[in-house]
């Protein structure tokens, strides 16, 4: 049997996952972007990740600016892995109780696993597009 050191032992301990990040420009334009990040910490709470989700954003270059310096505040899961997918082109509106991500709570309590894909987007621009939906095409 090998004993494990402290990195690996962390490592073991704090379960880390790859989720795909989209950033939500414009619900009704349906403007998004995702960005996928690797290693994402389970254990953290969603107020830490969006934390540091404000703070990777703005670094990405290979995003455009008004996606980079846009007011993002609320995360909601939009698909997890093995689970059967939404029909709304950017965001589905339903199930917020059990789908938006509470700040107090930690990712895995919120239920993020891996391959799980997320919204980050403007609360505000959600609750305006929710009161009235842009009928699609």
């Amino acid at each position: 049997m090998k004993l494990l050191n402290q990195k690996e032992f962390l490592h073991m301990a704090a379960e880390e996952v790859t989720v795909t990040v989209r950033l939500i420009r414009s619900f009704e334009h349906r403007n998004f972007k995702p960005v996928v990040y690797h290693g994402v910490n389970l254990d953290q709470t969603v107020r830490d990740f969006i934390v540091f989700l404000k703070q990777d954003v703005p670094l990405r270059t290979s995003l455009p600016p008004p996606f980079r310096n846009y007011k993002y505040d609320k995360l909601k899961i939009i698909h997890q892995a093995h689970k059967s997918k939404t029909n709304e082109l950017v965001l589905s509106l339903e199930d917020d109780d059990r789908l938006l991500l509470k700040e107090d709570s930690t990712l895995k309590a919120a239920g993020i696993a891996s391959e799980t894909e997320i919204a980050f987007f403007c609360e505000e621009d959600y609750k305006n597009y929710k009161a009235n939906p842009v009928s699609s095409w």
